[in-house]
């Protein structure tokens, strides 16, 4: 007998980013097309092209009274067990005292990170050198790995399965939930925490300064007089398991996660390929994925980092997927108002997404100005509601571009 297809669902989200600790905080920031780029505090900017991020609020006391241990771990990892917890509360997945299920004994992570601690990493060996207050404590190195936050999620959380992290840098958080898929499919695990956390660092910040792919003003994806990028920090989890498993707990279910590809066109070390074509292999596999036709889809989240050359392959990836439909796509990008998080970017946006269809509103693209003439997509500038032809469901992309030519995608459908 053939065992019956596996249907993967969402259960749970949780978010940490420039809006504040919580997902409810950054849909209403994403909601307001307003933006959570600025001015700065994380470390010193002077000497950079830009002074601009959109930097992580302090936690607010009930959020770190509700972690174990809290002191000690460094940032990248509070923002990543904050996500997962909320994720886990929203799931059903905490007792009355705020204590992981027993359920996720039997659980995994999969995770996206692309820096990992490495600001802390930065302040040890600015102490070493006396170029910071403070001694070199080695404590400061115990969560440099990239692979920490992942970590951090799997001890609070008490699982047991795999705890696995993806680094393959802005596709990194979009990849840890196709593998969350792959896992749910094949019986690997019936739970799995799949999400991704980054924070600011002088090291990727500079870097961004140094290619001039920032931008001087917080970035606007797809305008015309777009300059570039705004880095951004934070974290965001989703529950991801099988629909049979949220049905014998009564779990709400908030979206389905039903296609997954990812692919390389390796044609430049930072830039996109200028056709789009690994973005459109990536489209096009996880809509084959999903059983669904480009027709199908009500959305797209691009990935829309605000740089000329991205926005641009990605425009011809969408064209050549999509076709004659692709300028009236509804298209909305999340980095105009969150900035851009690295590792963690496609799992923000992999929430911004399943928010939207779960509350039938797709949200607005912060940065203001004309659409760029060269990107004629229907970009959503203001909120606008979401209903698919004759009650069929709705279905969603979100797609992510990352150096060294990774693209990947993910396909959700509403509930």
């Amino acid at each position: 007998m053939t065992a019956a297809p596996v249907t993967a669902v969402v259960t749970g989200v949780g978010v940490v980013s420039g809006w504040g600790w919580g997902a409810e905080a950054t849909w209403r920031g994403l909601l307001s097309g307003g933006t959570a780029i600025g001015p700065f505090a994380r470390f010193d900017s002077s000497s950079y092209r830009t002074h601009v991020a959109a930097e992580v609020p302090p936690a607010p006391d009930d959020v770190a009274a509700a972690v174990p241990g809290w002191e000690r771990l460094n940032g990248v990892e509070r923002f990543a067990v904050a996500a997962a917890r909320e994720a886990l509360a929203a799931a059903g997945l905490l007792d009355a005292a705020g204590r992981p299920a027993p359920a996720l004994a039997e659980a995994a992570v999969f995770f996206g990170s692309s820096t990992g601690g490495m600001l802390e990493g930065e302040e040890f060996y600015l102490r070493l050198h006396g170029a910071s207050p403070g001694r070199p404590r080695l404590a400061l190195l115990a969560g440099q790995p990239v692979s920490s936050p992942a970590e951090a999620v799997g001890r609070f959380a008490g699982v047991g399965g795999p705890v696995e992290t993806v680094s393959s840098a802005c596709a990194s958080g979009t990849m840890a939930l196709a593998r969350a898929l792959d896992a749910l499919r094949s019986g690997e695990v019936e739970l799995a925490l799949a999400g991704g956390a980054d924070s600011l660092c002088r090291v990727t910040f500079g870097g961004f300064n140094a290619l001039r792919s920032v931008d001087e003003r917080p970035c606007r994806p797809f305008r015309g007089d777009r300059e570039g990028l705004s880095i951004g920090e934070g974290g965001a989890v989703l529950v991801v398991e099988t629909a049979e498993s949220a049905a014998r707990r009564g779990a709400p279910v908030l979206a389905e996660l039903v296609g997954a590809a990812s692919t390389s066109d390796a044609d430049h070390m930072t830039a996109p390929h200028p056709e789009g074509e690994g973005a459109a292999r990536a489209l096009t596999g996880a809509l084959a994925d999903a059983g669904l036709a480009p027709g199908q889809i009500a959305f797209v989240n691009a990935h829309g980092t605000g740089t000329p050359l991205n926005d641009a392959a990605e425009w011809k990836a969408l064209a050549a997927v999509f076709g004659a439909a692709a300028p009236r796509l509804p298209v909305t990008a999340p980095k105009g108002s969150v900035g851009h998080l690295l590792g963690s970017a496609g799992a923000l946006e992999a929430v911004a997404t399943v928010l939207c269809l779960a509350r039938g509103v797709l949200h607005p693209t912060a940065g203001g100005g004309a659409v760029d003439p060269g990107t004629p997509l229907d970009l959503a500038t203001s909120a606008r509601p979401l209903a698919a032809a004759g009650g069929a469901p709705l279905h969603a992309v979100s797609l992510n571009l990352a150096f060294g030519g990774c693209n990947a995608a993910l396909v959700f459908s509403a509930a």
